[in-house]
């Protein structure tokens, strides 16, 4: 009997609680979710308000200081983006575009992090 294994992808993964970088896990298993205990922790709390105050399964909570730094990091990635079309309209060289780029590529990273 021949045992077929998949290797699994080797995309970077995140904790679904404070965006960490998760190590890379083996080749057999359930995949973690989260980077330590208490990540795993305060995710369960969050799950249990959630369910406490009736909202739906799916909703997400964010503080107010959550919220402000998302719309703050929202507002950063709009400006990058404008930064880029005022330099093509104003005919930029190549190089200058490049490295404009590279600055919104890694604000938009920024972004994939909610916490």
């Amino acid at each position: 009997m021949e045992v077929t294994t998949t290797r699994r992808r080797e995309a970077a993964r995140h904790c679904a609680w404070c965006g960490q970088r998760l190590p890379a896990d083996g080749q057999f298993g359930r995949r973690r979710q989260y980077c330590a205990q208490t990540c795993r922790q305060r995710a369960y709390e969050r799950r249990s308000a959630v369910q406490r105050g009736g909202l739906p399964e799916d909703a997400v909570v964010l503080s107010s200081t959550e919220l402000a730094n998302l719309q703050d990091r929202l507002f950063q990635l709009r400006c990058a983006a404008e930064d880029i079309a005022t330099a093509v309209a104003d005919g930029a060289e190549p190089d200058e575009l490049h490295s404009m780029a590279r600055a919104l590529l890694g604000t938009a990273t920024g972004l994939e992090r909610l916490r």
